[in-house]
């Protein structure tokens, strides 16, 4: 007998899928929210570091039932993807966007207090000696900024692995399209005699983010001792 059934294989495929995608595609736009926020002065900063925390207070229904309305079939958004042939609502692209948008602000976070940890003297240093802008970032700021970089995109797929209210509000639970561990967790929970497959996926579920967070603290030790002996 396979230790695992189809659809929880299913499952699990998916929510690797849906989180890996989640977490690699807001790295990117994290990254210089998180460097906006911690070195940049501007009007209304306030406002945008409260709006990119936001989801964290906000009920994930509520996450889920705005991008249904913005990047539904008949939401605004929606409408002008699904013309160019994107279409995020019922689908695993869909899931994806709405555990990148709750992970979000837990990856910012990391990011924006590992940089302003970072000395700024080096930084200033490097432009002092002609350095442009994007090289002393690219140089200097991004590595001494990898432990939060990691952190911030372990969070963001652990988060994403386990996101339930805002993925099944958005997407549903569509088996092999939409249907993550979370989903399926919840599904089992409904169904008489499904405890083991419970048991087994909440297992699965440890191992995966357990063994995220285990890579996340040894990538972050060998880059400091690479630093140190740098």
């Amino acid at each position: 007998m396979p230790l695992f059934s189809d659809a929880e294989l299913l499952a699990i495929g998916l929510s690797l899928k849906v989180a890996s995608v989640a977490a690699l595609a807001s790295l990117p736009l994290g990254i210089a929210m998180g460097w906006l926020l911690a070195r940049k002065r501007f009007f209304g900063k306030s406002l945008v570091d409260a709006l990119v925390h936001l989801p964290l207070v906000l009920p994930p229904v509520v996450v889920g039932y705005a991008l249904l309305v913005g990047f539904g079939a008949r939401g605004v958004f929606g409408q002008a993807l699904s013309q160019i042939g994107i279409d995020l609502a019922f689908n695993w692209t869909g899931a994806a966007l709405a555990s990148a948008l709750m992970g979000f602000p837990l990856m910012v976070r990391a990011i924006r207090l590992s940089i302003e940890a970072a000395d700024r003297r080096l930084e200033q240093a490097a432009a002092t000696l002609g350095a442009p802008p994007w090289r002393v970032f690219l140089g200097i700021t991004l590595p001494l900024a990898w432990p939060g970089i990691v952190a911030g995109t372990i969070l963001a797929f652990a988060k994403a692995l386990g996101e339930f209210g805002a993925t099944i509000t958005f997407v549903s639970s569509i088996p092999g399209e939409t249907r993550t561990i979370a989903a399926e967790l919840w599904g089992l929970l409904q169904t008489p005699g499904g405890e083991s497959g419970l048991w087994r996926l909440a297992a699965v579920s440890v191992v995966i983010s357990l063994g995220a967070l285990l890579l996340s603290e040894w990538l972050v030790r060998r880059q400091r001792g690479v630093d140190e002996y740098a």
